[in-house]
């Protein structure tokens, strides 16, 4: 018989989901998986059991259960927990992999808490790369829930990439921290980029990159994909400018002015990131306007002007 330990299912087989679950079944972690589309064949073949149904996936599994959802946040997550809870016996556990909001995660964990359900809130990182060959794990829960999953999180993980967290809600909350800090680092990478791009000579980019991603203090994983991009798409000018993202460090800034804890780098890397959507640009013609009435500054780029930018500071960057 199945050791429980060495088993869970997982409701969402999408790139995180069925990447875990790939990596799972390699390491001999037996796994019944449901999805609204269909299990992905080379998953079926590589040994997962498909359930046709909550309650199919329910029946295969072994007490107490262990059931991961993977599916984007918002109402779709309270659906499932609702569901399965109505299932579910006293015991199981369910851990929610998304990116829920931490707040949203205790009132959760206290609901099911009450129908004898345990939760989970587990922030994944390391991409779909990670999820396929070891993610980065933070787990937030009660000791009992995380004792039932923490064997196959750490299984999963990449080594040293999984930490409990603290209570309910945890996991999810340095999960969102997590999210802002990489976005105060792509924001810095990029204004990185923007300066070499305009230095006054031409300067090998991609082999800069290179260079940066060995041995210097700004070696990261996001300096790596950086440099396969810049390579691959033969520079910047293809790319849109447009940054589409999901919204959770939203949640962030709003979370940090209720704690009162400044976090200006974030906070103008969420607003960077919403400049870059505004194709018609009102904020700056609305400001040409009032600059044009207050100090008669042209509409416009204007030689003269730009001359003056250029040479009115004496000393310091070096100009041509």
């Amino acid at each position: 018989m199945t050791e429980p330990m060495n088993e869970y299912g997982v409701v969402g087989l999408g790139l995180m989901g069925g990447n875990l679950a790939r990596q799972a079944l390699e390491k001999g972690i037996r796994v019944v998986g449901h999805t609204l589309e269909g299990a992905p064949p080379d998953m079926v073949e590589a040994g997962l059991e498909e359930a046709a149904s909550l309650q199919d996936l329910k029946d295969n599994l072994s007490v107490p259960r262990a059931v991961f959802l993977y599916v984007p946040a918002g109402p779709v997550v309270d659906k499932l927990l609702d569901d399965l809870a109505a299932i579910l016996d006293e015991g199981d556990v369910i851990v929610d992999g998304g990116n829920s909001y931490w707040g949203d995660s205790i009132r959760r964990h206290e609901r099911l808490k009450e129908q004898g359900v345990r939760l989970v809130d587990l922030g994944t990182s390391g991409g779909f790369d990670g999820a396929r060959h070891g993610a980065c794990f933070m787990a937030g829960g009660e000791p009992e829930a995380i004792s039932r999953v923490e064997p196959i999180l750490e299984e999963l993980a990449v080594d040293g990439g999984y930490v409990h967290a603290g209570p309910p809600g945890s996991g999810h909350f340095t999960k969102l921290v997590h999210n802002g800090i990489e976005f105060g680092m792509l924001q810095a990478i990029g204004e990185g980029m923007d300066l070499l791009e305009h230095y006054r000579d031409d300067l090998d980019v991609a082999e800069v990159l290179r260079c940066w991603r060995n041995g210097s203090v700004i070696r990261s994983w996001l300096v790596d994909l950086m440099e396969k991009a810049y390579r691959s798409e033969g520079g910047l000018s293809e790319i849109p400018a447009y940054v589409e993202d999901t919204g959770e460090v939203n949640w962030l800034v709003d979370d940090a002015l209720h704690m009162e804890v400044p976090i200006p780098v974030i906070s103008q890397s969420v607003m960077q990131l919403f400049a870059s959507r505004d194709s018609d640009k009102n904020w700056a013609r609305s400001i040409a306007m009032m600059r044009h009435g207050f100090g008669g500054h042209p509409y416009g780029s204007d030689e003269a002007v730009v001359r003056e930018r250029r040479e009115g500071r004496i000393g310091g960057f070096l100009s041509e």
